[in-house]
């Protein structure tokens, strides 16, 4: 089951001056026009099988009650769809009833939703039903959608007519400014490929806010966001993006100043009532990474006592010999991992956290602070190697468990010494089963660990294996879930494919590792 709060009467702590400059930082959408690049029917309404039609074609197409046609739109999409329909035979005497489904994937397309009984909202299904009263007629459907394919429905028309489809196309939205992306040479063309797949993910995930998805949940999360931001500023550079979506999270706050694991921005800016102790510890990560890249002191100045107050609020829920309760322990998220124990992991996190929050501190000249991080850093590296280190077995146990999620988080948090993480990931495979990775989310802090173990060669691989094989699978943008023993699986539940986003920002960044790490020998682990 999922990390869901609900709080009644939930009342978040906003700050004006913050939410205005974010409202200030609001990025001008940039759009183009796409049209199909192929066509196919399906020869039943939920077969995989198709019939392929040549595109000049499909304006000759009729179709009647049950009949369907399916266009492909060659890529990706996050826009607005317009239909021109005419028709065949007598005056219409009856609306045309129109089922159309978006479908980022064409499993998707073949997908039955009524099968769906997983605890996310069916409503954010892609399905919309239409009734065309008078025709010929041009629509344009209001709401915004993900895909690449578009199923047409008759679901019914009359005796006397039959409904043609004259023309298709799709109004793409996007922040991404395609032409401050930065040129990259890369020689392997199989990672030039992965390279443009995570870009055209992140482009397709920058609309207002960096969301987390376009097809669902369309918002803004600070886990997400703190990836994002990486592969942005080796992309499209859009630091005001990443300024603003700071902003959004330091205005908008639970009443005790904790940083909600997500942002509505739509009427307005609202915190979410849910709340995930290492994403609001990620603010403090994305806020020093986006100090790295810019040294904006106005921003520093207006969100570091936010940053600080994350740390100081988390490192109360350790205990005097530095452990986390399994209760705490609860609102750690790490991955889909329904049983793992957390424990480890989330001092692990904080731990990680605190050495960015040290770094904001010395950018601050608050030495007194830094100097206090550093002590609190200390002490809790050997509480995490006393508490959750066997000795023996040469790994970390939480909660009698040895995952290998929790391998990765004590890693990045260097509660090892050099050569013992090395020796530690180098053994990776040894903790694969223990509760497997579910997420790209997780595969990227897994990668981040093997480069912070001095493992590149190692780190390669896995990512050309993990993201290679969504690419193997037919991925035009890289996933939210994904195991590739189990296509079909999701963390939503029964039938759960069909609520999937295949556009996740978390999944983006490949692009990241290619430009950062595997395009050249020098190369920084500031970001690890």
């Amino acid at each position: 089951m999922a990390l869901i709060s609900i709080i009644e009467d939930f009342h978040p702590m906003n700050n004006a001056k913050l939410l205005d400059i974010a409202e200030q930082l609001t990025p001008t959408l940039h759009h183009e026009i796409h049209e199909p690049v192929g066509g196919f029917t399906l020869k039943e309404r939920y077969s995989s099988e198709a019939e392929e039609i040549v595109l000049h074609k499909v304006h000759h197409i009729a179709m009647g009650k049950g009949e369907n046609l399916c266009l492909d739109f060659g890529n990706h999409m996050v826009g607005y769809l317009t239909l021109d329909f005419s028709y065949t035979g007598s005056h219409p005497d009856a609306p045309a009833y129109l089922k159309l489904k978006f479908a980022e994937t064409y499993e998707e397309v073949c997908e039955n939703s009524d099968v769906y009984n997983g605890w996310v909202s069916r409503s954010w299904i892609q399905e919309e039903y239409v009734h065309v009263d008078v025709l010929p007629a041009r629509i344009r459907i209001p709401r915004r959608h993900a895909f690449r394919y578009l199923k047409i429905t008759t679901m019914d028309t009359s005796v006397k007519y039959k409904l043609v489809v004259r023309h298709a196309e799709c109004l793409t939205e996007t922040s991404a400014d395609y032409r401050r992306l930065a040129a990259a040479d890369i020689a392997d063309p199989f990672l030039k490929r992965m390279d443009e797949i995570s870009i055209r993910t992140l482009a397709n995930c920058m609309q207002e806010v960096f969301e987390d998805g376009p097809k669902r949940d369309r918002r803004l999360w600070m886990g997400d966001l703190r990836l994002e931001a990486l592969a942005n500023y080796c992309t499209f550079r859009n630091y005001n993006l990443v300024r603003r979506c700071l902003y959004l999270f330091g205005g908008t706050r639970f009443p005790d100043g904790r940083v909600s694991a997500n942002v509505f921005i739509k009427p307005k800016a609202e915190a979410d009532d849910t709340w995930l102790y290492d994403y609001s510890l990620m603010f403090v990560v994305a806020l020093e990474e986006y100090m790295q890249q810019t040294d904006d002191v106005d921003t520093l100045n207006d969100l570091y006592d936010i940053a600080m107050q994350q740390i100081e609020m988390s490192l109360r829920l350790i205990d005097r010999e530095g452990r986390m309760s399994e209760e705490d322990a609860a609102n750690v998220f790490l991955d889909w991992s329904e049983g793992m124990d957390k424990r480890s992991g989330g001092v692990a996190v904080l731990i990680y956290a605190m050495r960015y929050a040290r770094r904001l501190a010395r950018r601050k000249n608050d030495w007194s602070q830094a100097q206090w991080l550093m002590e609190k850093l200390d002490w809790l590296k050997a509480c995490a190697r006393k508490n959750y280190y066997d000795e023996e077995r040469k790994c970390f146990v939480s909660g009698g468990q040895a995952s290998l999620i929790t391998q990765v988080w004590n890693v990045l948090a260097d509660v090892l010494y050099p050569e013992e993480a090395k020796d530690l990931m180098e053994r990776s495979e040894e903790f694969m089963d223990c509760f497997p990775m579910k997420t790209p989310y997780m595969h990227h802090y897994y990668i981040a660990a093997l480069l912070r173990a001095g493992l590149r060669e190692k780190a390669l691989l896995h990512m050309r294996d993990y993201w290679g094989s969504m690419m193997e699978a037919g991925a035009d943008t890289f996933w939210e879930a994904w195991d590739p023993a189990n296509p079909k699986g999701s963390p939503y539940g029964e039938g759960g494919v069909v609520i999937n986003s295949y556009c996740h920002a978390w999944s983006c960044t490949p692009t990241y590792f290619i430009r950062s790490w595997f395009m050249r020998e020098k190369h920084t682990d500031d970001h690890l």
